[in-house]
């Protein structure tokens, strides 16, 4: 991350805690109000002995000096502060650190209202779990993945995944337009979606069925590129429609986070 991004993320973190430190009343954790305080809220002094650090380290963090935050001060932070769980997730991104208490899913289960949603949707879409199954598709998906999302799933076989899709079955590269290109870039944007949970157990069993199954998904995983998944020009080499163009659109799902709903339109 560019230094001017960390520098301005601390400048955030420090704005957002004195906002927080200033809605409580001292108060409500048992600190004396006998004094005239100059402004309202807690002081530095009582947010640091809540917390159990020293009153300098917690005034720099709120400075937004360039100091290590770690992810057990930020839990004793959230928890003395009474951070919603939105507030939070805020706190931890802004200090880019991992949650120890963040709720891990666990399964891929679709809300109702959500698979509902593919069939009002005209262009190719579906919903990705945070292994990249896919957990639902509608028609136009289906009719573009012919041979793959078409046909009847099977009671008991685990749904199809993109990335054994894209590695494992040999039709896929020649229906992926560049397949070296996209297959490279997959690979980068998985590994970004999977940075906060590469120690699941799952998910290292995925990656090692794909590393020994696929020497090239085995090379770039090994080459530790990392992506954020974004939208672009997709191209398809259709069996019976020919060439095919996208502009793929990837959208996170609110509270269920670990979803993806991908939508590809027609590219003019």
């Amino acid at each position: 991350m560019k230094t001017e991004v960390l520098a301005q993320r601390r400048k955030e973190l420090g704005a957002f805690l004195q906002v927080i430190r200033g809605r409580h009343s001292p108060a409500e954790f048992g600190f004396a109000t006998v004094n005239r305080r100059r402004t309202a809220g807690l002081r530095r002094e009582e947010v640091a002995q809540l917390v159990g650090i020293s009153p300098t380290w917690y005034t720099w963090i709120e400075q937004g000096r360039e100091v290590n935050v770690s992810a057990e001060a930020l839990d004793r932070l959230a928890s003395a502060l009474h951070l919603t769980r939105s507030e939070r997730a805020y706190l931890f991104e802004l200090a880019d650190r991992r949650d120890p208490q963040a709720p891990r899913p666990e399964s891929d289960a679709v809300p109702e209202a959500l698979a509902g949603l593919l069939d009002h949707i005209a262009a190719p879409a579906y919903l990705m779990g945070r292994h990249w199954d896919l957990l639902g598709w509608n028609m136009p998906a289906a009719e573009l993945f012919t041979g793959w999302l078409d046909r009847p799933q099977v009671a008991g076989e685990p749904p199809p995944n993109l990335l054994r899709f894209v590695f494992l079955i040999p039709e896929a590269r020649q229906f992926i337009s560049d397949w070296d290109v996209r297959a490279r870039r997959l690979v980068a944007e998985f590994r970004a979606d999977c940075r906060r949970r590469l120690d699941d157990p799952e998910l290292r069993r995925l990656v090692d069925e794909l590393a020994n199954a696929s020497p090239e998904f085995a090379r770039f995983w090994e080459q530790h590129d990392v992506l954020e998944r974004q939208g672009g020009e997709r191209g398809f080499k259709h069996p019976t429609r020919g060439d095919l163009r996208y502009q793929q659109v990837t959208l996170h799902t609110g509270d269920e986070s670990h979803l993806k709903l991908v939508m590809l339109r027609p590219a003019a």
